[in-house]
This record gives structure tokens, C-alpha cells and sequence, in this order.
């Protein structure tokens, strides 16, 4: 006990006594916490059976990048299946158009609003393939429908703030937790748009021979998982629209910020989970892996113009910043910075893959005619005018680069 001095007032002595028996009562409570919330899952799939687990009983619902027979076996499905439906599902045969939307979180607003200016010029094409991360995978089951869809993307980045994608735990919480924020908000944004309406219209056009592509990681293993998404929306299983958002939020799930979304898949049938989260930790942007050799696979047997569209939700350096010297400041600044020195790799690797098949390259970035203040995530203000400043330079024309800057 703290002895008392005349008056009722405690000693120095008593003090630093109160305040040890404090820190440690608050340490004990933590490690009691964190030990009864462990969150229990199943058993993670092994090293060895990774490639092997499978969901809902869809053996094409996804890939590995490594696995380069199944990734080619999906290219001529769909070659043939454009085939059988006619030149209908394109504006030509001699033409053919791939969407790559990176991550980028409320910077999304600006592929959401270049969108929408391109339809409004009158020269947006059919995509034959859209892929999508973190982000852009909230945008590209839209984007991939077409320009009637655009409605739905433009109030998706301009009319929402933060508290409509998650909502923050209290800290004690977070840190005994999976993650220092709950996106119950978001997977309810999610499913309002994403309906079995829209998973059947992607079920269409993927029997069209077109493909949607969602990008998530499992953390297990540490690789990045393709996701064949019209070959989860046209299997008729009862959980198809439910998987499919149980993606895009994973997409989106960026680590310790937002939880994990656990995955049950089987492997010989024995039940596992996979952890997965956000995609742009494996990778900020995605167009095909490369040892797919479209040029030797595809270009010999449907000789095409090919173009790839890549839109950079973000800007490709750093704004300067002054950085505290203090742990989470020096942390908080290296990560970002990694973060768009890895998405200017992803554009490097991704212009090398396209000259070597012979495919056109077009990028689109947030360059250094757009500075508003960026005062806080998902802030409503900010992304209405990035959407719009993207929207009106689209409508004009957007100046796409046919390179990355420094070549």
C-alpha cells in the first residue's frame, strides 16, 4: 500500500508504487485478452497442397501464377467461346482491349471518374479482359459490364465517406484483435451493389469469352491468388454472390487495417482455411503472369491488335513530407513509400510483358495537375474532386503514356 502523508496526499514513494502496480494490472488484463481472443480458424493448408485446395467444388474458380497450364487453358476457353457467341461481344475481331485497375484505396475515385469520362467521349472500349486489385477490384465487376454501369461506379467513389467503408475498434481492441478497424460498412457496401443480378451479367459475358480477374493474397502461403470470377458466377452454386464478395472485400482488406476474410476451401476433402487479405500485398497491379506467353499462345492462332490499359490509382512518387522521429511516423512513411516504389515496378514489369507480345501499353496516372489536400481516408470532399478532375481530362481525351515515365 502507498503511505500517506499528513493531509491525505500520497508520498513520491506511493506514487511510483501506484503507477507500477497500475502498469502491471494493465499488462496482466492485456495478455489475459489477448489470450482468450485468439480467433480460432481451421487448419491452413500445407506448403505442398496449396495449389492443390479448392472452393465450393470449382476447379477453375482460381489460379496460382505459377500455374501456367491452367492460366492458358482459360485463354483458349475463352477464345473459343468468343467464338461460339459471334463477333457480337466485340466492336471488332481485328481488335482486343485488357483493363488493368491497381490498388490505391479512396484514390480509386480516380479510375472511377476516368471511367466515366471515357464513356462520356464516346471512345471507351469492350474489354476482352479486366483485372482488379485492393480498389480497383471494387470497380472492375463494373467497369467490365460496360458504360451503363458507370452510375454505379461514379456514386461508389463520390458519394461516400469513411465511416461508410469502416469503422474504427477501440485500441485495446484492435491490438488483441485481427485488425484495428471493422469493415462491416464496407461488406455492406459491397453487397448493395454486387447483387445475383450482376453476378448473373458477369455469368453472361464470361460465356461470351471475357474474364474478369480478381487478385487477393493468402497469407499462409505468401502468394498472390488469381481469381477466375465469371467461372464462380456461372458454376450455379447457391454460394456464388457470396464468394464473390467474400473476393472483392479480401481484395480490399488491407493488413492489420482492415481483418482478414477466411476462405474454406477442401483439399482431398478434408476442410481447411485460407487467411487471406489484400491484394496489393502481393502486387499494386495486374495484367498476366509472366510466363503466359501471349504472344506465342494466342497471337499466332487470333492475330489482333492488342492493347493494354493500366490505371495507376495513385501518383508514381512521394509527396515530400517531413517525417517525425518517432516510430509509428518512420513506419507509417516507409510503408507508403514502398508501397508506390513497388506499384512503379508493377508498371516496369508489366510494359516489359506487353513489348515482348506484342501489345500496345497505355497507363493513366494521378499526375501533378491534381493537388488537393488530402486530409484524412476516404475523405468525401477529396474524392469527389479527383473523380471529377479525372472525369473532365478523360472526357477531353485523357493523354495516355504508351510507356512508364523514363523511357
Amino acid at each position: 500500500m502507498a503511505r500517506w502523508q499528513e493531509g491525505g496526499c500520497p508520498t513520491p514513494v506511493g506514487l511510483a508504487a501506484k503507477y507500477r502496480m497500475r502498469t502491471w494490472l494493465l499488462t496482466f488484463i492485456a495478455l489475459q485478452v489477448t489470450a482468450c481472443s485468439q480467433l480460432d480458424r481451421l487448419t491452413a493448408v500445407s506448403a505442398g497442397d496449396t495449389s492443390r485446395a479448392i472452393v465450393l467444388g470449382i476447379a477453375d474458380a482460381r489460379f496460382l501464377p505459377t500455374d501456367i497450364k491452367g492460366i492458358s487453358v482459360l485463354g483458349q476457353r475463352l477464345y473459343e467461346r468468343e467464338a461460339k457467341y459471334g463477333a457480337a461481344s466485340y466492336d471488332t475481331h481485328t481488335k482486343e482491349y485488357f483493363l488493368a485497375l491497381s490498388g490505391g484505396g479512396d484514390n480509386g475515385a480516380f479510375a472511377a471518374g476516368l471511367l466515366v469520362g471515357w464513356s462520356e467521349s464516346g471512345t471507351r472500349p469492350a474489354f476482352k479482359i479486366v483485372t482488379g486489385i485492393s480498389t480497383g477490384a471494387l470497380i472492375a465487376p463494373f467497369s467490365y459490364l460496360g458504360s451503363a454501369y458507370d452510375p454505379t461506379i461514379a456514386q461508389m467513389y463520390s458519394d461516400i465517406e469513411q465511416k461508410d467503408i469502416f469503422q474504427r475498434r477501440p485500441v485495446l481492441a484492435g491490438l488483441t484483435s485481427d485488425a484495428l478497424a471493422d469493415t462491416a460498412p464496407l461488406e455492406n457496401m459491397i453487397a448493395r451493389y454486387l447483387d445475383t443480378e450482376i453476378v448473373e451479367r458477369i455469368a453472361e459475358e464470361y460465356r461470351r469469352g471475357r474474364a474478369l480477374i480478381i487478385v487477393t493474397t493468402n497469407l499462409d502461403a505468401g502468394v498472390p491468388v488469381i481469381w477466375n470470377i465469371g467461372a464462380i458466377a456461372e458454376s450455379g452454386r447457391p454460394e456464388r454472390v457470396a464468394l464473390i464478395r467474400k473476393i472483392l472485400l479480401a481484395s480490399a482488406a488491407v493488413p492489420a487495417l482492415f481483418p482478414p476474410v477466411m476462405f474454406d476451401v477442401t483439399v482431398d476433402g478434408a476442410a481447411h482455411q485460407e487467411l487471406h487479405v489484400d491484394g496489393g500485398a502481393s502486387m499494386q497491379t495486374f495484367l498476366y503472369p509472366v510466363a503466359l506467353q501471349i504472344g506465342r499462345t494466342f497471337a499466332a492462332k487470333t492475330p489482333r491488335t492488342r492493347i493494354a490499359y493500366v490505371i495507376r490509382n495513385g501518383r508514381l512518387t512521394p509527396d515530400w513530407s517531413q517525417v517525425e522521429r518517432s516510430t509509428l511516423s518512420i513506419a507509417s512513411r516507409a510503408v507508403a513509400t514502398l508501397t508506390i516504389n513497388q506499384g512503379v515496378g508493377d508498371l516496369f514489369r508489366m510494359y516489359a510483358l506487353t513489348k515482348r507480345d506484342g501489345i500496345g501499353f497505355r497507363l493513366a496516372f494521378i499526375d501533378d495537375g491534381f493537388r488537393e489536400p488530402h486530409p484524412a481516408e476516404f475523405d468525401h470532399a477529396y474524392m469527389t474532386k479527383l473523380f471529377e478532375y479525372a472525369r473532365a481530362k478523360s472526357r477531353s481525351g485523357y493523354p495516355w503514356l504508351t510507356a512508364p515515365p523514363g523511357f
